[in-house]
């Protein structure tokens, strides 16, 4: 059986481990605030916690602070690699993230991925604006909802799918797909479900496991 589908997480794949939203927070000076609602609101009220600090802490700060996080994310070591094995194999690829849309679409401009999905804050006239685009909210269920979504349109089955993630909100998804890599992850019960653990900061140490089911 061949694979057809790749899906990978963001922060801590594809770039070095951070948590893009509380960067943000350090860049606009609500780190104090930004962790205390976080750790409040993330895992049950993440609507209340877009409300909190999207539309009360952040809205109106000038979004250069933003641009410039976004763009000075590092990638990963073996990222390219694993983008020509993607290529070269004729891959579906997709990211599924909770990190922002603009490293998504940074991403996909230099790797030319096909599909992504991630949250956005809406910026408008270099302002933040006080919107909250969340189709993954944390991650969770909606990684998996969205792995079953691409299967429909594309029309493949969810076992012809690989996953790499790294984080518990990553559990979910992993337990849709044919093929789940828990790479460079903290996250025991995460490697509980996954197919293969890699325990590398090199991307390209998963291509061996990238390989189709006799």
């Amino acid at each position: 059986m061949a694979y057809k589908l790749i899906c990978f997480d963001m922060d801590g794949v594809i770039f070095k481990d951070i948590n893009f939203w509380i960067e943000l927070h350090k860049k606009f000076g609500t780190l104090e605030q930004g962790i205390k609602l976080t750790e409040k609101y993330l895992h049950n009220n993440y609507k209340k916690l877009v409300e909190e600090v999207v539309v009360k802490l952040w809205k109106g700060k000038n979004a250069k602070p933003y641009y410039e996080l976004v763009n000075s994310l590092e990638y990963l070591q073996g990222v390219q690699k694993v983008f020509n094995h993607v290529k070269k194999k004729g891959l579906i690829s997709a990211i599924i993230s909770a990190s922002s849309i603009d490293v998504a679409r940074r991403f996909q401009q230099d790797y030319g991925v096909d599909h992504i999905f991630a949250n956005e804050l809406i910026i408008k006239d270099g302002k933040v604006s006080g919107e909250f685009i969340w189709p993954i909210g944390v991650g969770k269920h909606k990684k998996a909802e969205i792995i079953r979504h691409l299967c429909k349109d594309l029309g493949i089955q969810k076992k012809e799918v690989i996953y790499i993630g790294d984080s518990d909100t990553d559990i979910e998804a992993f337990k849709e797909v044919g093929l789940s890599i828990a790479f460079n992850s903290s996250s025991d019960q995460l490697k509980k479900v996954a197919t293969y653990v890699v325990e590398s900061n090199n991307l390209a140490d998963v291509l061996p496991y990238l390989k189709d089911k006799k």
